[in-house]
């Protein structure tokens, strides 16, 4: 898939951008500050309903402003294309598609977007958390139904959140309801998850062993969030009274976790910060290749920074790849950078939020 058109309104510095992209590589270049990141920003935002950077969404507006917009024109396989729109005033998000009102789920749906930025490393170091947001949204895309169940999931994990610091006593017949629908779902869930792990750990190694071959041969570990060996429903009826003294539920698909360990570096504090980089980026690669096998299309592959994020024997070595399969990457740079010598680009000059297209 491929954006031919995008226009941005209100988001952070870029007041009104409206360009018209290349289907291959797109370069967005410009001193720090001018803009560029939220170019990426706002293409993510069609696919995530949230942004990649940190802080407040309110830090999204543009000073003045009390609303933004991301407008899209997607190109999709079979030559179809969809218009779509992103919007957020005060807490409400509105998502159109064809200029119709739709759900942020249907909206996300239709784009897909993978981004490799100055925070990937927390991929690999940061919290489970963000493991989860990076695995959860490689099965949405493969199976939409995954959208419907977390949600009724996150549902009954409320209320027996909200029974346990009620203070509600653990013998009390309140808690199996929920916790049935909990252990069903939960189940539901990492099948899943699995399912697509064991599909994505092949491509995994061939991406991870090219950029860190000195590490040794890479092995994803995956935990589901509960004992392996028991039925979640009893673990969850079992562990009341601990929950009731910690105040939420400590078992469940909330709690899977999943990481990534090497032959000659089997704990991820052997990793230099750089190697935790090199490692987030071959699981953003294999996650991008995984879903053009099984939807046949490529995500939009987005790479901020890239310069100061790589050194350049590793820009040329990602580029090349991402040229040769054909997707569509937009990356940043504060100068246009030397790994896109030689190849077919479309590149913006950006300052002050203002977009001029250049090659």
């Amino acid at each position: 898939m491929r954006l031919e058109r995008l226009r941005i309104q209100g988001l952070r510095c870029l007041r009104d951008v409206d360009i018209a992209l290349a289907p291959g590589i797109n370069a967005f270049v410009g001193d720090n500050g001018a803009g560029k990141t939220s170019v990426l920003e706002a293409v993510f935002l069609l696919s995530h309903a949230r942004s990649f950077r940190s802080g407040a969404r309110e830090a999204l507006l543009a000073r003045g402003w009390s609303r933004f917009s991301v407008f899209a024109e997607l190109r999709q396989s079979h030559d179809r294309l969809v218009r779509l729109g992103l919007g957020r005033e005060s807490s409400r998000w509105e998502a159109r598609i064809e200029g119709e009102g739709s759900s942020l789920g249907e909206l996300i749906a239709e784009c897909a977007v993978t981004c490799f930025e100055p925070g990937s490393h927390a991929l690999i170091a940061g919290a489970a958390d963000e493991r989860r947001r990076f695995l959860d949204w490689g099965v949405f895309h493969v199976e939409h139904a995954f959208l419907d169940g977390w949600r009724r999931y996150q549902r009954a994990l409320k209320q027996r959140n909200s029974l346990l610091r009620a203070g509600m006593e653990s013998a009390s017949p309140l808690y199996a309801p929920w916790e049935g629908e909990l252990a069903g779902l939960a189940v539901w869930i990492d099948d899943l998850r699995s399912s697509y792990l064991q599909r994505l750990q092949p491509i995994l190694q061939d991406y991870i062993s090219a950029l860190l071959p000195e590490l040794g041969a890479p092995e994803l570990r995956y935990r589901r969030g509960w004992a392996e060996d028991k039925d979640l429903r009893e673990q969850l009826e079992t562990q009341r009274s601990r929950d009731l003294a910690r105040g939420h539920t400590s078992l469940g698909a909330h709690r899977a976790d999943w990481s990534l360990a090497f032959e000659h570096a089997p704990l991820r504090e052997h990793l230099s910060r750089g190697q935790e980089k090199l490692a987030a980026l071959g699981c953003m690669l294999g996650q991008a290749r995984l879903y053009a096998e099984e939807l046949g299309q490529w995500p939009i592959i987005c790479l901020d920074d890239l310069a100061s994020e790589l050194d350049e024997s590793h820009q040329r070595a990602v580029i090349d790849q991402l040229a040769t399969c054909e997707a569509q990457v937009l990356l940043t740079g504060t100068a246009e950078p030397a790994a896109l010598h030689g190849l077919p680009y479309r590149m913006f000059h950006v300052e002050q939020g203002c977009l001029v297209p250049l090659l």
